[in-house]
């Protein structure tokens, strides 16, 4: 694969995954049966202050990524990509999709957002454009700390699940399914969408992306 190519592909993969995050967590919303962690605390947000989920999504993530500088993490394309776009996505896709009535078309839904979420997972980190905000909080701290990312990643999505579900967000069924199955989808589309190296080496997801970082809001 040519230079070009190569990096056509990576800014394709990178912009088609933001938009289907979004796309995938506003399914989620409409399915009422739960949300992913940062999203439980973006709806509890968006209920207190009036603004769409994907304003507060969008304000939070620049908050967020403001404190990369005492972490001394350093954004990449994807990073600020992610900030600007998944909410856009999200609130475009709300106004497309109406809630859903009935525990079949919801539980379609709920099924749908997690796996079109581990999809969207998989094409916006093989893209290697650098961590979502969220994700390079985590990394940061297990730099400065030491504790694992899993610890951290866990620590920091408790908060913001209880915060989020103390403000009005929604937590569920749908939450705990995205909790179990994320990891495993997103490990497998990582592989599916990994792009081959410019010179046409062998398709592999950049080596320097922490063990266990995945792209969750």
């Amino acid at each position: 694969m040519s230079t070009r190519g190569h990096l056509a592909r990576r800014l394709v993969q990178l912009y088609a995954g933001l938009a289907l995050y979004g796309a995938s967590s506003a399914l989620l919303v409409r399915s009422g049966l739960g949300l992913e962690p940062w999203n439980v605390l973006h709806q509890g947000l968006a209920e207190r202050t009036g603004l769409s989920i994907g304003v507060v999504l969008t304000l939070v993530g620049a908050v967020v990524l403001l404190l990369w500088i005492p972490l001394r993490q350093r954004p990449g394309l994807g990073t600020v990509s992610n900030v600007l776009v998944i909410g856009m996505a999200m609130d475009a896709t709300l106004a497309l999709v109406p809630d859903a009535h009935g525990p079949a078309p919801r539980v379609a839904l709920m099924v749908a957002g997690v796996v079109l979420n581990g999809a969207a997972t998989g094409l916006y980190i093989a893209a290697r454009f650098g961590p979502g905000p969220r994700d390079g909080i985590m990394t940061g701290l297990n730099r400065l700390t030491g504790v694992s990312i899993r610890l951290v990643r866990t620590g920091v999505e408790l908060t913001v699940v209880a915060t989020g579900f103390a403000l009005g967000g929604t937590v569920g069924i749908g939450t705990l399914l995205y909790a179990l199955a994320i990891g495993p989808l997103a490990q497998f589309f990582l592989r599916l969408f990994a792009v081959p190296a410019a010179s046409g080496g062998s398709r592999a997801v950049a080596a320097g992306q922490p063990r266990g970082a995945i792209l969750r809001l």
